[in-house]
Formats: C-alpha cells, structure tokens, sequence
C-alpha cells in the first residue's frame, strides 16, 4: 500500500483524481489529510472537520467492479470494512445509514463517498473517501453528529484506524467472489432502523410510514409500505426522518 500524508488539501478525492490520472499506481494507494478544506458530501454537502481531529482519507480501488450494474458491491464494502474496524475497537451500537453514513446508535460518526470512473477499455476505477469524526468533540449545529470519543470517552490513533480499515478492505476485496451473497446480507442486517416503522419523507414534502428491509442489487432503499407493498427508492427519492 502508497500512503500520501499532506498537511493540508482541499479535497483528498479531487487529489487523488489528479493523481491517479498521472502516474499508473498501485492498487489501494492512500491520500490522507489533517485538514481539507473543501470537503465533500453525499449529493454536495459540506464535510467539515477541525484540523488534527479526524481521519480523512481516500483510497484508489481497481479492478473491483466488473460493470456499471455492479458499482454499489463497492459501497458495501467499504461500509463493512469501516463497520469491521470500528467494531474492533469496540465502539458501540454501530450501524450504516443508507447509503453510506457510518452511525453509532442515533449519531452519525462517518461517511463515505464514491466517485467511478468508467474508462474506454470498460475497467473501472473508484475513488473512495471515508471522513471519521475520530477526537473532536464539538459540533456546532450538528446536533446528529458524534465522535469515536464522544461515543466511547477514549481518543483514538487515527494512523491505527486507517491501516485497520484498509486491512480490512483488502480482505473484503479479495474474498468477494466466494463471499458477496453473505457481505451483502451483512451489509443489510447492518442497516439504521432495519425492521422498524419509520417516518419517510418524499421530495414533494409528503410522508409516510413504512420499514426498511434491505437494499436491491442496484443500491436502492427497499421499504414495505404500509399497505404491505415493497417499494424501491433512490437517493434522491427518499429521506428518513428519525
């Protein structure tokens, strides 16, 4: 593994992007920051960190994803190997918030984005970042946001955490082909509020109750509505309200 350590940046992903397109490197090659400044988001938010406090990194993944239909295999392992080495340090009540927000109990404590490029010899690379909120311990008007300290009262190494999820992500990578059908149960048995009657929200402001269930091979949100109905829903189709 390259791991590329930079004081400052503003956005590990756009590095790792330039980067990648100009040397041939190797697989899992690291980028890691102690303060980005234009982090990014799902759907374009804002991803703000005290500089110092957090692990921000993000990893080149090649040769993972043999086809465009299969690009959310890679969401769920990157969730299982950050929920795999969170739970060996024992943070409590982890779970992943579909997509791909990393919660502990009702608090979100990371969150992961990637980025496919699709090239003209159909290989696929993908850029993953993953932000965990590690030693800080202020949020301010983010009442749904927590910390591994914050969860536990213990600080954290952040160069132990990386190491351990990229251990664990090697491993996920390499075994998914004797392995998928059970990460992928795995992945769904880890969902926030799996089985429980939820409020949801539609992006015309209407609600309605329904429970999680799992996600589709496609990486849409399966919930059973309330008439019994199990309906699928993209990212932008759909918010929990909890």
């Amino acid at each position: 593994m390259r791991l590329v350590k930079l004081d400052a940046i503003d956005s590990t992903n756009d590095f790792l992007k330039y980067f990648s397109r100009r040397e041939n490197l190797e697989n899992f090659t690291v980028v890691t920051t102690e303060n980005q400044t234009n982090g990014r988001g799902q759907m374009g938010s804002v991803w703000n960190s005290q500089v110092g406090k957090n692990l921000i990194m993000s990893v080149l993944i090649k040769d993972f994803i043999p086809d465009a239909s299969l690009v959310f295999n890679l969401n769920i392992a990157v969730s299982l190997a950050v929920i795999q080495s969170l739970q060996k340090l024992e943070i409590p009540e982890l779970c992943i918030k579909w997509p791909n927000d990393i919660m502990s109990g009702n608090k979100k404590i990371g969150g992961i984005l990637i980025e496919n490029s699709f090239k003209s010899d159909q290989a696929i690379d993908s850029i993953v970042g993953i932000g965990i909120n590690v030693n800080q311990t202020e949020f301010e008007n983010l009442p749904q946001a927590s910390s591994l300290i914050l969860q536990t009262g213990v600080s954290f190494n952040k160069d132990e955490l990386l190491l351990g999820i990229i251990q664990e992500l090697k491993a996920i990578v390499e075994n998914w082909s004797k392995a998928s059908e059970d990460y992928k149960i795995h992945y769904d048995n880890l969902l926030f509020k799996k089985g429980e009657p939820m409020i949801f929200q539609k992006p015309d402001q209407s609600n309605f109750v329904g429970e999680i269930i799992g996600v589709n091979a496609s990486g849409r949100l399966q919930i059973l509505n309330e008439n019994s109905h199990i309906e699928d829903f993209d990212l932008k189709e759909i918010k929990l309200l909890f």
